[in-house]
């Protein structure tokens, strides 16, 4: 694994996260709240949806009516994922993550099962101590062999 982690909050300005992650040629940083324990994580995925836009999904004309076939209700995080300005606008909810005590074999098992490019390696009080990556996983297999 990676370490020391870098980090942002949710309320870090989105570009400041963009900044640190080009610069530092990571694809992900862990979001943590004010004790520093992991609430999200903000992704390049994340970063992908808010420059693509907000796309309301297909609808039918029925006379002069616009039906649209996917519910407007759920349209509220995807329009903030893309006219957010702060992390915790365009973050997502749910980081992967595991403990610094699991094995590599059980972590790269999450990695896969989970589709997955990192997990956030957490302590007890759920602080990121390291990132594992699938390229970490790679070496560590490299080096054995």
């Amino acid at each position: 694994m990676s370490a020391p982690v870098l980090s942002v909050t949710a309320d870090s300005p989105l570009q400041d996260a963009v900044k640190l992650m080009s610069e530092h040629h990571i694809s992900g940083l862990p979001v943590v709240d004010g004790s520093g324990a992991l609430v999200g994580e903000l992704s390049e995925q994340d970063l992908m949806v808010r420059e693509s836009g907000f796309q309301p999904g297909p609808y039918v004309m029925l006379l002069d009516a616009v039906i649209y076939l996917r519910n407007p209700l759920n349209w509220d995080k995807e329009v903030h994922q893309v006219l957010g300005s702060t992390v915790g606008e365009v973050m997502g909810q749910h980081p992967h993550s595991c403990s610094a005590e699991l094995p590599l074999p059980a972590a790269a098992g999450l990695l896969h099962e989970r589709s997955t490019q990192r997990l956030f390696v957490l302590d007890g009080e759920r602080h990121p101590v390291g990132v594992l990556t699938r390229g970490d996983v790679v070496r560590a297999l490299a080096a054995a062999g």
